[in-house]
């Protein structure tokens, strides 16, 4: 029995393994000069605009939500995991009275099957079996958590105008949008306005 002979790599093989090494490298340069400078800057990258100011009651409910092991599967107040949906700025997207819904009964009030919440043997089905006033405290600690307006978790974009969100209005929305539809950034700057007066 005869092994086959090795072939060399051919000109284009090896032109490809070399733009392969030279991205792979140049990667690699960038994460770690990307992150020397993030680990010593003493300022965050990226601004914030997730906030909460908790009351008294808001803050039980995430000692709550903490004791309880949420954050194994969730981010609240920049902390847990991203496992499951980050929580940062829930309050700007749902009431409190949804959230207490929620927690009580998920499928039902989410109107489809989730991942972990609801019966059991679902991971998070515990969350249902805690004492309501328990439920009503993470309710009310999850509707602290708030986004400014424009933030990726807010439900209304920037209140300024942008070039961006304009240049894309201007290339995919029909001749006559303004005639059947309000632009929400001038609505949300005129409710600005008036509770300045």
């Amino acid at each position: 029995m005869t092994m086959a002979k090795k072939q060399p790599f051919k000109q284009g093989e090896k032109l490809l393994f070399a733009i392969f090494g030279a991205f792979f490298i140049a990667a690699v340069i960038g994460y770690v000069v990307l992150e020397s400078v993030r680990l010593h800057s003493d300022k965050p990258m990226f601004q914030s605009r997730t906030h909460y100011d908790l009351t008294p009651e808001g803050k039980r409910g995430s000692s709550i939500f903490r004791k309880q092991g949420c954050t194994s599967c969730h981010r609240a107040m920049r902390n847990g995991t991203n496992m499951g949906l980050s929580l940062d700025g829930i309050g700007s997207r749902r009431t409190k009275e949804w959230l207490l819904n929620f927690l009580a009964n998920p499928e039902q009030t989410y109107g489809a099957a989730t991942f972990d919440h609801g019966p059991a043997p679902k991971e998070a089905a515990y969350v249902a079996q805690l004492p309501k006033e328990d439920r009503e405290a993470m309710a009310v600690f999850l509707s602290e958590l708030t986004a400014e307006q424009g933030s990726p978790s807010a439900p209304v974009p920037p209140s300024a105008k942008s070039g961006f969100i304009d240049s894309m209005v201007k290339m995919w929305a029909p001749k006559n949008w303004k005639n059947e539809f309000q632009d929400v950034r001038t609505t949300m700057d005129e409710d600005t306005k008036e509770e300045e007066r």
